[in-house]
């Protein structure tokens, strides 16, 4: 029931009713007869809202969320990534050192804080630390490795940002990692193959914001 609620909100929102969508998991969310449904549906109501880039309104409606569930890490999660689009770094700091320290293994909360430090070129030897925890924990995840081959370029060592954002661009072809692979390889003096990762990119995700 709950799966179908949220199917549904998601239609709503490719017609352009976003309110619409947001009455159908409010309802639900009344109707739900536990905690983990509760969550569920509020992340539910929040990607709605992400999806519209109402993302104020979103992080409204996590902020809400973790008043009753304070030690939902996929909250938290979510909250944090919703806080980042607003430019809210400081609770989105907040929230990711707090799912860090109730799961200690959540490789995606030190990937998530050490990337938002070396995109906003801060902080870089931490950036690099909470990475390299994170690459220990999942060293075959392509996304974590294009965080390193970033926090490596912010710091100059361009050999080394190469390298890596090769290997997270082999372990997945996706557009982001390629526009990034593309700005070290045109620092480089590599622009031709930029250039071609960069079409390769905008073909696949024409309307990505990268």
């Amino acid at each position: 029931y709950i799966n179908v609620q949220i199917r549904r909100a998601q239609l709503l929102v490719k017609r352009g009713d976003i309110n619409g969508a947001r009455a159908v998991l409010q309802q639900a969310q009344a109707e739900a007869g536990n905690d983990r449904e509760q969550m569920q549906l509020i992340q539910g109501e929040a990607q709605v809202l992400r999806d519209g880039e109402r993302y104020q309104d979103a992080a409204d409606v996590l902020s809400a969320g973790l008043k009753r569930f304070p030690d939902s890490t996929d909250l938290l999660y979510d909250y944090a990534m919703v806080t980042d689009k607003t430019g809210n770094y400081k609770d989105m700091e907040t929230a990711l050192r707090k799912i860090i320290e109730l799961a200690p293994n959540n490789q995606h909360a030190y990937n998530a804080l050490g990337y938002s430090f070396a995109d906003r070129n801060i902080r870089l030897p931490e950036a690099v630390t909470l990475i390299k925890k994170a690459v220990q924990l999942a060293p075959e995840d392509a996304f974590i490795a294009d965080s390193l081959g970033w926090a490596e370029f912010r710091l100059g060592n361009l050999e080394e940002a190469e390298k890596e954002l090769r290997r997270a661009y082999g372990l997945r072809p996706d557009p982001e990692i390629g526009i990034h692979l593309g700005e070290i390889l045109w620092v480089r003096g590599k622009q031709e193959e930029a250039k071609r990762l960069w079409r390769e990119a905008q073909s696949k995700d024409p309307k990505n914001d990268v």
